[in-house]
């Protein structure tokens, strides 16, 4: 299901836009907006880890990075 919204662009937006899709890199102006959502859902989402994590407080001393994974494997039934 999609739903069609109109965005104002400034224009240096606009032609970067317009630039994606005139190199082949991108099918069309959609495509481009879907994907820079996607990345820009993926950012916060990495910015919303990293605030729980510093919240978490630090790690336990001693411990490795390898410790870590493999704490975060067994968490997530990898290991």
């Amino acid at each position: 299901m999609t739903e069609k919204i109109s965005v104002s662009l400034t224009d240096e937006h606009a032609h970067l836009l317009q630039e994606a899709v005139k190199s082949g890199d991108y099918a069309s102006s959609s495509e481009v907006i879907r994907e820079a959502l996607r990345e820009w859902k993926t950012r916060r989402l990495l910015g919303q880890m990293w605030d729980e994590g510093v919240a978490s407080g630090p790690a336990e001393p001693g411990l490795s990075m390898n410790d870590i994974k493999a704490e975060a494997r067994r968490r997530k039934g990898l290991a």
